[in-house]
């Protein structure tokens, strides 16, 4: 990577596709460079994924050479790997806003550009969003491609499937590529397979064969059990030939592949192969994660999604001790003294805190690859077994998994753990990743116990309590970032815990909104008290009317969604006691948060010191 800001031949001048249509292979195999060299050092200042954007350069160009963007649309999965595309549509002069707050998102975004035609951010929605597309595209009666582009780790998800199996019924025109960068390069990657890809695709092959077939079927007593004879013959020479594409044509797709992703020529050969094809059609790429950037090449997960880095300095694993990482070691500390305990995530080990758990303990790791429902009916079936699952996922991605939470665990009473981590506002990813939701639809839920710890030691005792506690399941929520430690006045509890006393305002806070209650209280000259809510579900009423009865004015302070959230079931709880102090609501309102840093998003709707301080004027009337 070179150093300085660079000055790019030919990437300055691309403001369209159209720009790179122009440009030869030679060419283009100067830009694939200036974009990789470019994504390594704007990254390097804003954050973001690096290494599957780095796979998927020569990809997106073929893409954009062979396709017709914004008329054909192009669907990402995930959409963390959309980088170069936007580099592609005019956008790289905003790069140095990637991911900050009011700049260019990390995801495809529809308000962006009209190069983006389908806002993601979750795994394995691809396939089901062209689809879509496709069927309204026929239905106006309208003539364009609709590409879905699904890496191999999305393509664990159930939801593809099922997109898979509906398009190879209904035999959809969609277009898809598959970005496997988990496989080698295999021997059939040459010119038998070319030679078979495109005799596949040739519309002479589809027309000879349909009427070599009406044909053949004419002949009387002959024509059916030669026709089947055909049929076996064709089948055992592509078992044979074809390898991974036999999944695909038996549930009726055309496989195309696997080819090589960073050969630019044969991707574009095999992509207008591909365009002939009158029918749902999958196209198999072979990538590398971090293609011609040694640091990513040789370390991709670390370099999946980054903070600022030094673009010379390889990034190091471990160190900070976060609340992930406060979650991990207890379990580790948890699972030396019971043997039945395990750990569930959804192709989120190491973004969960669970790869030193995974190395002492592999025997008792299940990664289910992207498949939270999965993930949650299997604890289910442990937990009823006698095994105690915990199950860790981001709150964003339990959300996808809210069938089996109340159909299979909450119903059973099975003593699963549910480990939220990044719950509340995470920052920079933006709307797709908050997980400001997950209190609303897991707190009206029956037997279902919901924990939120202020600080890294109430996460280690929460866990822990968890670890003996049989009687249903329990969900424990807690933040992204650093782990603190807040002097505590009631240790080893879960009741509400007082603490700071004030004379007319209490805040009743959860999670890490305790610490900026404190910062607000002291700044109050002792009219403001805090009180930290750590057991949201089932509310220790009795305890919360002792604590709240003395104030003037209560105050609930939550980074998340109001409607339903802690805030709500406060009012009602206190309300059903025959409390009348007012209670006000501090958190999220009925909108979805853009991205940004924390400061900025907490400041953006009051949920700062200040914000916090102007609201308990406004509602004292001071």
């Amino acid at each position: 990577m070179e150093k300085g800001t660079a000055m790019y031949k030919y990437l300055n001048d691309i403001k369209s596709p159209e720009d790179l249509k122009k440009l030869s292979y030679e060419e283009l195999t100067v830009l694939a460079y200036e974009i990789r060299n470019f994504l390594v050092q704007s990254i390097s200042k804003t954050g973001g994924h690096l290494a599957s954007n780095l796979g998927v350069v020569e990809l997106t160009m073929a893409l954009h050479k062979v396709f017709d963007s914004p008329n054909d649309k192009f669907v990402w999965d995930v959409g963390h790997q959309a980088y170069v595309h936007k580099l592609l549509t005019g956008r790289c002069d905003q790069f140095d806003s990637l991911r900050q707050y009011k700049g260019l998102s990390g995801f495809p975004k529809r308000h962006e550009s009209e190069h983006d035609h389908f806002d993601t951010g979750h795994s394995s929605t691809s396939i089901s969003a062209a689809v879509g597309m496709a069927l309204a595209r026929d239905i106006r009666g309208l003539s364009y491609d609709v590409i879905g582009i699904i890496g191999d780790g999305a393509l664990t998800g159930g939801m593809a499937y099922e997109a898979i199996n509906y398009i190879g019924h209904s035999k959809n025109n969609v277009k898809i590529i598959l970005n496997d960068n988990e496989m080698s390069i295999s021997h059939n990657v040459g010119g038998m397979s070319i030679a078979l890809n495109s005799l596949r695709t040739s519309e002479n092959y589809s027309k000879i064969k349909g009427t070599t077939k009406t044909k053949l079927m004419r002949l009387p007593s002959l024509g059916q059990p030669i026709v089947d004879l055909i049929s076996k013959l064709k089948d055992s020479f592509k078992y044979f030939v074809v390898d991974g594409g036999v999944f695909f044509e038996e549930i009726g797709l055309t496989y195309i592949g696997p080819i090589n992703g960073h050969d630019l020529r044969q991707l574009v050969k095999h992509m207008e192969m591909m365009k002939q094809v009158d029918g749902p059609v999958i196209l198999h790429v072979i990538t590398q994660k971090g293609k011609g950037y040694k640091f990513a090449e040789t370390a991709p997960n670390l370099y999946h999604g980054v903070g600022k880095f030094d673009p010379f300095i390889p990034l190091k694993s471990g160190g900070k001790k976060d609340y992930s990482k406060v979650f991990g070691d207890t379990l580790i500390d948890i699972a030396d003294k019971d043997k039945n305990v395990v750990a569930i995530s959804a192709a989120m080990i190491e973004g969960t805190g669970l790869s030193d758990f995974s190395k002492l303990y592999p025997e008792r790791t299940f990664d289910v690859a992207i498949a939270e429902q999965h993930a949650v009916t299997m604890a289910a079936g442990m937990a009823l077994s006698g095994v105690k699952p915990f199950v860790a996922l981001y709150s964003t991605f339990l959300q996808r998994a809210y069938d089996q939470v109340v159909h299979d665990v909450c119903i059973q009473k099975a003593p699963v753990v549910l480990c939220i981590d990044r719950a509340g506002l995470v920052g920079n990813d933006g709307e797709t990743h908050h997980g400001i939701f997950d209190i609303s639809y897991l707190s009206h839920l029956p037997n279902m116990m919901i924990l939120s710890p202020k600080d890294a030691t109430e996460l280690s005792y929460m866990l822990n309590f968890a670890s003996s506690y049989n009687e249903g399941p329990i969900a424990i929520r807690y933040p992204r970032g650093g782990a603190y430690e807040i002097d505590s006045t009631l240790p080893d509890s879960l009741k509400p815990e007082l603490l700071i006393e004030g004379t007319e305002t209490l805040l009743i806070a959860t999670g890490k909104l305790v610490k900026t209650a404190l910062e607000v209280a002291k700044t109050s000259n002792g009219k403001v008290g805090v009180l930290n809510l750590r057991k949201i579900k089932p509310l220790d009423t009795e305890e919360l009317v002792k604590h709240c009865k003395p104030y003037k004015t209560l105050i609930t302070l939550e980074d998340h969604i109001i409607a339903g959230g802690m805030g709500e079931n406060v009012a009602s709880g206190l309300i059903r006691a025959g409390v009348s102090v007012p209670c006000h609501h501090r958190g999220i309102e009925d909108r979805f948060i853009e991205q940004g840093e924390m400061d900025e998003l907490l400041a953006s709707i009051g949920l700062d010191v200040a914000g916090i301080q102007a609201f308990i004027q406004e509602v004292n009337h001071v």
